[in-house]
């Protein structure tokens, strides 16, 4: 088996990967990448708008995989989707409508539910939903999908076997989330007889975590909800499904009600087609708020029932005013922010939990918050596996050989692994077996 990593072997983002066995080729994610440039500068997405694929391959931002995009001969057999993170499938609109697309029913779900809501549009996709544990074919490939512990729902690892050799795809995982059991399951009972890992090292060279797990998380924002004297705004990524758990339960515990967006409401019910786990809009200490963006997205795309089921727990800003000492409101650092913090009175001695990466935080929403008077408090925890879980996957594994992938630090893999081969971005190499 042959493979080119298109995009990766340096950086976290972008990521696609080909594999050649027999006559046939896939492709594994097909991201929007993060960074650009030498200097790692944030990528501008909005350079993708109105622009062909013939343009988007000229500019590098496509990469370079022959005979897979709209106006080529599809030569491709699958396209495998590991996640709904923008960075791994963001870029799945230009390819040719033939080629089937792979991946998990909650991924399908969320991609869906990003397409009303957000301007990258993946449109129409010849899906085909796999299952973990449920080998598929794809040409001269066979498939097994693994579930996998990822901040992302329905997260994927793939197990790609074809000219007698076997290849596992770790995507994005970790051991620390409310999934850590498909984490201790993979390291207890590896795939076996591997010849190649592609391994993801998101977390080399980000030091300690604050909160180590989803568990510390929950206490943390419990904490923050004992204590404060105001309203708490969280702010996180709606598909952050552990997170909203966390969240919830800590509201539970604390009395406090949890006040969640129509964009949450949405995707916490679509999923609830595939685990009745998720908490819901009509749950206890849930309400939700209406913002006008969200009603008419969700009435646009033809749901608008939902909008009266939602509105049997609405929630108006004059009620959140009046008992925002017992409120967690989700939030991020956008438009509805300041209008929302117009209402409450007073705002001073706020609390802003933020709940993502630190990254994302810039110095003027900083300095917006410190002059109304609104602490922030950090209390996170990654969605990419920490060096430990990374030691303890690799040495279960045992693969002949790993491969640095989605990491801007490949050069620290071979201080922590064996058999570690540092591929460069377009390099077409041959896994030995």
């Amino acid at each position: 088996m042959k493979i080119i990593i298109h995009r990766g072997t340096k950086e976290i983002g972008g990521t696609c990967v080909e594999l050649m066995a027999g006559n046939s080729r896939i492709v594994v994610d097909l991201g929007i990448p993060l960074v650009s440039g030498k200097e790692g500068q944030p990528f501008d997405s909005k350079v993708i708008e109105g622009k062909t694929a013939k343009q988007l391959l000229a500019l590098g931002i496509l990469p370079a995989v022959d005979d897979l995009y709209a106006g080529s001969k599809p030569r491709i057999d699958a396209v495998l989707i590991s996640h709904s993170h923008l960075d791994h499938y963001g870029l799945l609109r230009y390819v040719h409508p033939d080629i089937p697309i792979y991946l998990s029913a909650g991924a399908r779900e969320l991609i869906n539910v990003s397409d009303i809501f957000t301007p990258h549009r993946t449109g129409s996709l010849n899906s085909r939903i796999v299952s973990h544990g449920k080998k598929v074919t794809a040409g001269d490939f066979s498939v097994t999908p693994f579930l996998v512990d990822h901040s992302a729902f329905d997260a994927l690892a793939f197990l790609i076997e074809g000219d007698k050799t076997k290849v596992f795809y770790s995507g994005d995982f970790r051991g620390h989330g409310r999934k850590s059991a498909l984490f201790t399951r993979m390291v207890e009972s590896p795939p076996r007889g591997i010849d190649c890992l592609l391994m993801e090292g998101s977390m080399l060279g980000r030091g300690e975590q604050a909160y180590k797990d989803e568990v510390a998380v929950e206490k943390g924002i419990k904490d923050v909800l004992e204590s404060k004297r105001n309203i708490a705004f969280l702010f996180v990524s709606s598909q952050n499904i552990d997170r909203l758990v966390s969240a919830y339960k800590a509201c539970r515990k604390t009395g406090s009600t949890f006040v969640i967006d129509l964009y949450t409401a949405f995707i916490l019910h679509k999923l609830s087609e595939k685990t009745k786990s998720l908490p819901q809009f009509d749950w206890p200490n849930v309400r939700v708020k209406f913002f006008k963006f969200h009603a008419d997205k969700i009435a646009e795309a033809g749901h608008e029932k939902l909008l009266y089921l939602f509105n049997q727990r609405k929630i108006e800003m004059e009620e959140i005013n009046r008992m925002k000492e017992k409120v967690l409101m989700i939030l991020r650092d956008n438009s509805l922010f300041p209008r929302v913090v117009r209402n409450i009175n007073p705002v001073k001695g706020a609390v802003i939990v933020y709940s993502m990466w630190e990254g994302y935080l810039t110095d003027k929403f900083r300095a917006y918050c410190r002059d109304n008077g609104i602490t922030i408090k950090q209390v996170h925890t990654s969605g990419h596996a920490v060096p430990k879980h990374l030691v303890a996957f690799a040495k279960a594994v045992n693969s002949k050989t790993l491969v640095p992938i989605h990491t801007f630090h490949a050069d620290q893999y071979a201080e922590m692994f064996d058999n570690v081969k540092v591929l460069n971005d377009g390099e077409l190499w041959e896994v030995s077996i």
